[in-house]
């Protein structure tokens, strides 16, 4: 299999790890016992998501990345000094969020991926959308 499938799903990879991140910070400063039960689900969801592209990477022979890299790290710092102190708030972060990894990931989708890679990702993106949807229901 080619370096282009292993680079992309590690892409895809990195997105996951920052989306893990984001929700152990939000989970830090919620106050609502069953709004941070949700995020610890969706989080926990991130989670399987990433154990699943790090096992695919490692059927195709390469190496997964342990965590959402440089970029990542310095982005998911400066979110965190900005986030807000409001439940609401943290729930319009956090859908943001997921919003954002979507598109990012449907980019990666659209690149040089094997039929059972764009399959694992196409269901990882499935359940990320029923995250958003989630995410609203809360908000109202």
């Amino acid at each position: 299999m080619s370096n282009t499938v292993v680079n992309e799903l590690n892409e895809f990879l990195k997105g996951q790890y920052m989306g893990i991140h984001s929700y152990e910070h939000y989970i830090q400063k919620l106050q609502d016992e069953q709004i941070k039960e949700e995020f610890q689900k969706i989080q926990e969801g991130h989670k399987l998501h990433a154990m699943r592209v790090a096992s695919r990477i490692q059927d195709l022979g390469g190496k997964p990345v342990d965590d959402e890299g440089l970029v990542g790290s310095i982005q998911g710092f400066f979110s965190q000094l900005n986030l807000p102190d409001t439940t609401n708030g943290l729930i319009q972060c956090a859908l943001k969020g997921e919003a954002m990894g979507i598109e990012a990931s449907e980019k990666i989708v659209r690149g040089d991926l094997d039929p059972d890679s764009r399959k694992i990702i196409e269901e990882i993106l499935d359940h990320d959308r029923q995250h958003i949807f989630r995410l609203n229901q809360l908000l109202h």
